[in-house]
């Protein structure tokens, strides 16, 4: 902070933070007066004093009162005609005691540890689980079974069972891990806390196979974001039924679902692809033919495309559950990276689940040069702050085109590029004009 109040005094505190990387917030709060500590409460004159306190607590502990709560210890001393204070004082004086809690013995849930898992290319980490599909009466259901790689979407393991048991778990992460040809220490599975992800059998199953495990937090109901969403796409397709005749209905039904998804589906958050296509290599020949095809249609119609060249979206380079958080000094995550997923993958033979990658932030335009006026303010004054974090003139603010730049004027007369929000993404547009203002 130091060194911005330094060079904020050659060339102005927006230049000097956008220099350093610094939000502009953080500066001038730290710039800010000093915090006076909360002064001290005068005692109100109606309020008891030292005396009449210690006699309220030590008759809220005498062995007479010391196992009743303060309403009845209020109620027997007013049938005795006595009254010290009221019941709210009495918990307020038990509280400066250290005498107040729940008495009850109740469970307290410790803190877990949020489950982190980064995955940068297919069979790194898969994410399964089991969901009901209703069955032909009420009260019977058909289990689900998915095995989803969280990078590509694709479902490398399905199987529709009667029950839910961990045996059948076993069979179905075994015969999947052979299948997919994955040796030892080279795959996490991520899990909810159900019975047979947490049976000891499928511990020591995942164990002997090499494999790591990762479970869900306690009543953390995104904590598993691909598997949940991939169940919600397969019961939101519009031919999904509302009940199943038989198990063999069920099969029939996802098999075909399966294959749609996998091989068909071209999944928002890889880039349009197909997860059969990420999941085996393919997309890097896909992504250049696509790419040949808007290069080409550049050159037909350039007038069309006012960004220049189009380009096709990449395929993120990392997929994370549950990604770190961003530090204080302003470090972002990977725009490449996808957190979660929002439409589903599925199976085993074919299928694809979904996520939405995070968008990146749109890049702020840079501001033309124009002679500053005479008498111009500064920045801060004669600027508004937009959603965008872009910077314009507030007499001109509806002079500019829809393609057009926003123009800022300086005092010195010379052009400087427009002002950022520090905060991308949904952040920036929290940040109206008034808020930017009242940061000035």
């Amino acid at each position: 902070m130091s060194v911005t109040t330094e060079l904020s005094q050659t060339v102005g505190r927006a230049e000097a933070c956008d220099a350093l990387g610094l939000a502009r917030a953080s500066f001038y709060r730290w710039l800010g007066p000093p915090i006076d500590e909360a002064k001290a409460r005068a005692s109100p004159p109606r309020a008891l004093g030292p005396a009449e306190r210690r006699t309220v607590l030590e008759t809220l502990n005498s062995a007479e009162f010391s196992d009743k709560a303060p309403a009845e210890v209020y109620a027997t001393l007013l049938d005795r005609r006595e009254y010290l204070c009221s019941i709210r004082t009495m918990y307020r004086i038990l509280g400066e005691n250290g005498e107040v809690r729940e008495r009850r013995d109740q469970l307290r849930h410790p803190a877990y540890k949020k489950p982190e898992l980064l995955a940068t290319g297919p069979n790194q980490v898969w994410s399964w689980d089991i969901t009901k599909l209703l069955g032909p009466q009420k009260w019977t259901y058909f289990y689900l079974y998915v095995v989803l790689d969280i990078f590509s979407r694709y479902p490398v393991g399905w199987m529709v069972a009667e029950r839910e048991s961990s045996g059948l778990a076993e069979r179905l992460i075994e015969e999947t891990q052979e299948k997919e040809g994955i040796e030892p220490d080279e795959l996490t599975i991520h899990m909810d806390r159900g019975g047979p992800m947490t049976s000891k059998s499928f511990a020591l199953l995942l164990a002997d196979l090499g494999i790591s495990k990762s479970h869900s937090r306690p009543h953390v109901s995104d904590d598993n974001p691909f598997s949940e969403s991939h169940f919600k796409t397969v019961k939101y397709m519009p031919d999904f039924p509302d009940k199943f005749g038989s198990i063999q209905d069920a099969r029939a039904y996802l098999r075909g679902f399966f294959q749609w998804y996998a091989m068909e589906h071209h999944h928002s958050g890889i880039a349009l692809l197909t997860p059969d296509t990420v999941h085996h290599g393919r997309d890097a020949e896909v992504l250049q033919v696509r790419q040949e095809v808007l290069s080409a249609a550049y050159a037909a119609n350039p007038e069309r495309f006012v960004r220049g060249v189009p380009a096709v979206p990449q395929v993120p380079a990392e997929v994370w559950i549950n990604p770190p958080k961003r530090n204080e000094a302003g470090d972002q995550d990977p725009l490449s990276s996808v957190t979660q997923s929002d439409l589903p993958g599925s199976p085993r033979i074919d299928d694809l689940g979904s996520a939405r990658p995070v968008a990146p932030p749109e890049k702020n335009r840079q501001g033309a040069e124009e002679p500053a006026e005479k008498g111009a303010r500064p920045l801060k004054e004669s600027c508004t702050e937009t959603r965008d974090g872009s910077a314009r003139p507030r007499n001109q603010s509806q002079q500019h085109s829809s393609t057009g730049s926003p123009q800022a004027e300086e005092p010195t007369g010379t052009a400087r590029p427009a002002a950022t929000l520090p905060f991308p993404g949904k952040a920036a547009r929290r940040f109206t004009t008034k808020t930017i203002s009242a940061l000035h």
